[in-house]
This record gives structure tokens, sequence and C-alpha cells, in this order.
């Protein structure tokens, strides 16, 4: 495996809205060729700081660079996004989409696309608005990680999949990404996620409480991830 490189540093990264503070004064630092769980309850600031990843919101103070830079058009080359909302068009057809993607990214590997389909059964030719709401999850996450990227960010991406594909797409996000990416990964279903993870990131009312490799987490506290996570954040 090639040596370790920051490839996300974040700084004092401070952002409020209307006065309520969503995150504050993160500082953080994300290695290439690990998969980092970002995990926190609601209105903990994780979406704020994957949208400020993506560049879609910008911070007050601080800031973040991905391999050196600022999110900027150059950042979004080499970031493959994940949101958790659904943004394909319903009539469009899979493989519409797929072309859609190579258009737009040359890091796109289309083969790669054509036989996560194949494996999680999907007709390439069927419109968007004929699949289940799994089915449509499933297909944005293909089209994510059929991308040569080195930043995955993936917003819940098992939230609305059966139990029988969670274990493949773990899997086919363990297997997607090279040694000199990153993957992260926010979800609340963190006993499924778990056995993926290299590293946690606990975010409590826009602070970042705890962060760590799971192993030694787990080892230091006795218990699991899941478990620590609720310990944490019990009401």
């Amino acid at each position: 495996m090639n040596k370790q490189f920051n490839l996300v540093e974040i700084q004092q990264l401070s952002k409020s809205y209307s006065g309520l503070v969503a995150l504050n004064n993160i500082n953080l630092t994300l290695e290439a060729g690990k998969i980092y769980g970002l995990l926190g309850p609601n209105g903990s600031g994780k979406t704020t700081l994957i949208k400020l990843l993506n560049g879609l919101l910008q911070p007050e103070y601080g800031q973040i660079l991905i391999n050196g830079r600022m999110p900027s058009p150059e950042t979004k080359q080499v970031v493959s996004y994940l949101p958790d909302t659904t943004y394909l068009d319903e009539n469009m057809k899979v493989l519409d989409a797929l072309a859609f993607f190579k258009d737009f990214y040359a890091d796109f590997d289309s083969q790669r696309a054509q036989h996560l389909l194949e494996d999680l059964k999907i007709d390439p030719t069927s419109r968007m608005r004929h699949l289940s709401k799994g089915n449509k999850e499933k297909v944005q996450l293909i089209l994510v990680m059929s991308r040569q990227a080195q930043l995955y960010i993936l917003d819940e991406p098992i939230g609305g999949v059966d139990p029988a594909a969670r274990d493949y797409i773990l899997r086919t996000i363990v297997n997607n990404y090279s040694p000199t990416a990153s993957v992260l990964l926010s979800t609340h279903l963190i006993s499924d996620v778990e056995q993926i993870l290299d590293e946690v990131i606990f975010l409590k009312n826009g602070s970042v409480v705890r962060q760590g490799n799971v192993d030694d987490l787990r080892i230091e506290s006795g218990l699991s991830i899941d478990q620590l996570f609720r310990d944490e954040f019990k009401a």
C-alpha cells in the first residue's frame, strides 16, 4: 500500500445558521486509504460538514483542503458524492444515467457500473420512476462508486436498502476504492457498517467529541462502536 498522506485537512472550521452554531472549530485530517465513519445524532453537524466538503456551503471561519486545494470545481473532479436524497430525473433510464456520468466525469468506469448493475439485478433499460426506493439508491451508489475518485463522500448509503443487499453494498464500497483514496461514510446504521470502518468521527452539537481507530477504540472501551455510540449519545 502507498505511504499514508493526508487527503483532507480541516482546520478551525466553523459554520452557523442565523446565529445557531452548526460546526464549532472543527479540526480533522483524513488519510488516504481509509474508510471513515462520520457518526452523530440528527443536528450534530454531519450534513453541514458534508456540504462544506463538497463546496455547497462556505465556511464562516477556518478552511478545508482536499489534496491541497480548497473546495472548488477542481476538487469536484476528485470527490465522488452520494447525497441522501434522490437526484436523478425520474424519466431517465438507468443506462442514460450511466451515459450522463460518463460524459460528466472523465474518471467514470462504465464497465464497472455495468458489472455492479448485473450483480444487483437492475435492468439498465428501466426508467428511474419504475424502480423501488431501494433500487434507486443502489443505482446512485453504483454511479458514485464507479468513479475512480480520490474521496468518496457517502451520506446514508444503505438507509433505504433491504438488509439482504446491505452486505453486498458494503463489499462494493470496500472493493471499489483504491489505496490512494478515502471514503467518508455518514450513517445511523452503525452496527451494519462497523465491520468496514477503519476510523470513526463522533460529532455532537457541532464539535468532534471522539475520533480514533476503530480497533483501538474497541480495545480501550471493551465495547463495539455501536455500543460506544449509544453510550456517548444516550438521551
